[in-house]
């Protein structure tokens, strides 16, 4: 058997939970391979929005084991609030969670890091959501960090105190001052909590859950064009959010890698700092935030919103060897008489591209060509058949450039507002 890999192929937000919580009844594991509380992956059902920020998204399936990878940065104190929360709503989520000894732990003082890092950059500030997300990694790379199997061991406590002692330091050289008061009381218990868990070797794990011929799904988090490596560096996150995030952050050797699954919006989508060739600073885009109730899942803050960019999508199709599209929150275009589709960038040199350059940061002219709308509630709609035929063509337009089947189409925000197409070659 193979592991199929579900990730997002923008900025983030594309809608991976939904994806996973619709294709999960077909597997028998749900891993997530990287990030942490900075994600926010939501799901929508029975009239009930669910936001997941650690757990992956097969927890409300029962029949389903969900991994925690080493690749994930997890912060006990956010984790436990998030387990709680599941309890009240009637699941529990301990009967088929595992998570991964390797996984580096998120301290109290690697909120403060973020924080007092990100204030010294002023103006150029990255957007970071100051979870501790970079920090954790900045010391996993550094060979200085925890891990949730350390909290097994007996001297965990020096452990810990030591690293937090190297983060004051770090925290008074930049002039300020280290407080954490009752976050270190809220992170102890949380640990105690985390070590009546199941922690494991996760990668045993997968691998002999691959050899018995389960079926896995790996969840990624934020999107390819944020990835450490390949995204709008430095507007970046710390970890790799593409098809190689998984192999890392689970342990899985590239043989095994099967269906990709590439989620993308119908128009595109940002939050915090960085370059953004189709933003609409103007009306229009604050018509498609509206519409869509664009605020970050985790943050809350209004995503910055603009049409649909055909390079970029490329460049993250090329990178994750995609094997099928997935459009979400069509039923968000709806309104607008006339759809934009940016296929091409104007450099700065005059140069006509449809591949990214180096920085996105240079001037860049987006080309657009424009497409009818539909003018039609996709949200009323329940078969594929019954699409209106211009959003057919927009459907067709996109593939023919990307040349990548989009299979799954989402009109709405529930679980049940989710069309499956057949996979026609583009």
């Amino acid at each position: 058997m193979a592991v199929d890999i579900l990730l997002g192929l923008q900025w983030g937000d594309e809608g991976k939970g939904k994806i996973v919580d619709v294709l999960a009844p077909t597997y028998d594991i749900v891993a997530r391979f990287q990030g942490g509380p900075n994600a926010g992956h939501t799901l929508e059902f029975e009239g009930t929005k669910h936001v997941l920020h650690q757990i992956p998204s097969g927890i409300f399936h029962p029949h389903i084991q969900n991994i925690i990878g080493n690749g994930v940065v997890l912060d006990p104190i956010v984790f436990r609030t998030e387990m709680a929360k599941l309890q009240d709503r009637g699941v529990d989520a301990s009967i088929n969670l595992y998570i991964s000894k390797k996984a580096s732990l998120i301290l109290p003082s690697h909120k403060v890091l973020d924080r007092v890092s990100e204030e010294a950059l002023g103006s150029g500030k990255i957007g970071s959501t100051l979870k501790g997300i970079g920090p954790t990694y900045q010391d996993k790379i550094g060979r200085v960090g925890l891990r949730v199997g350390d909290i097994l061991a007996d001297d965990f406590k020096d452990r810990y105190n030591r690293l937090v002692e190297r983060h004051r330091k770090t925290v008074e050289f930049y002039g300020q001052t280290m407080d954490l008061g009752e976050q270190e009381e809220l992170f102890f218990e949380a640990v105690a909590y985390l070590r009546t868990l199941k922690l494991a070797d996760t990668e045993y794990l997968i691998n002999n859950a691959l050899q018995e011929g389960k079926r896995i799904l790996a969840e990624g988090a934020q999107g390819s064009l944020l990835d450490v490596d390949f995204g709008t560096y430095p507007f970046v996150t710390s970890s790799t959010t593409m098809v190689a995030g998984a192999c890392t952050g689970l342990g899985v050797a590239p043989k095994y890698i099967g269906e990709v699954y590439g989620i993308f919006k119908a128009y595109c989508t940002r939050v915090g700092s960085g370059p953004f060739p189709t933003e609409l600073s103007d009306e229009v885009g604050e018509e498609i935030r509206k519409a869509g109730r664009e605020f970050g899942a985790t943050t809350g803050r209004p995503r910055r919103c603009g049409w649909v960019d055909l390079p970029t999508l490329k460049y993250s199709i090329m990178l994750n060897g995609v094997t099928q599209l997935n459009m979400m929150k069509a039923d968000v275009l709806t309104d607008f008489e006339t759809i934009k589709v940016c296929t091409h960038y104007k450099l700065a040199s005059g140069e006509i591209t449809d591949q990214l350059p180096h920085s996105l940061e240079e001037h860049i002219e987006p080309i657009y060509e424009e497409l009818p709308g539909w003018r039609v509630d996709l949200n009323k709609i329940e078969s594929i058949d019954e699409l209106p035929e211009a959003f057919k063509n927009y459907l067709s337009y996109i593939e023919s450039h990307l040349n990548v089947p989009i299979t799954i189409v989402s009109v709405g925000p529930d679980r049940k507002s989710t069309l499956k197409r057949e996979a026609v070659k583009a």
